[in-house]
């Protein structure tokens, strides 16, 4: 009986590796990425902002979610927090900054205010973000709670953990414009 060569086996079957292989799909990657890192672009208008930025204080600590990055520039981030009430003289701002944020963006309405104008009914005020930009996740209450934005938080990342792929995506757009 002849014996193998060590090389032959040694290519045929690694033990090191054993374990450590991932088979998974490249959008199913990217999304998992996606939405582990997500970088939060605060437009913080009114009275929810001190909410907002309660929640990246140690106690609600949304970091071990993958969003403690709260970026300051529309080109860096890519969730836009709405908080507060949008009136007409600031919608233009807002709209400025989600046309500057790369694609794919998402955006969250936080509070009564930027989710349907709130208490006001005014000539001054935009009843509801979602005539300006289109808006992902709604979190209710006048404020709401850092635990009801963790939550929205948590909603939009199961949202993106369920989109189409982005072959797909590529597909389609290159289908529509051929």
């Amino acid at each position: 009986m002849v014996s193998p060569s060590s090389s032959t086996l040694h290519t045929a079957y690694d033990s090191k590796i054993e374990g450590n292989v991932i088979i998974t799909r490249v959008d199913a990657a990217i999304n998992w990425m996606r939405k582990n890192s997500l970088w939060p672009m605060p437009m913080g208008l009114a009275c929810c902002a001190i909410e907002l930025m309660a929640t990246a204080s140690s106690r609600f600590d949304i970091s071990r979610f993958g969003m403690e990055v709260m970026r300051f520039s529309p080109r860096q981030a890519d969730v836009l927090i709405v908080s507060g009430t949008v009136t007409y003289k600031m919608a233009l701002a807002v709209k400025r900054v989600w046309d500057q944020m790369p694609e794919p963006k998402w955006c969250i309405a936080m509070g009564a205010c930027a989710s349907s104008g709130g208490m006001y009914r005014s000539y001054a005020v935009l009843q509801g973000i979602d005539k300006l930009i289109p808006v992902d996740v709604y979190i209710s209450g006048c404020p709401p709670r850092p635990e009801a934005l963790i939550e929205g938080l948590m909603k939009l990342q199961r949202k993106i953990e369920g989109e189409e792929s982005t072959m797909d995506q590529k597909k389609v757009f290159l289908e529509e414009n051929a």
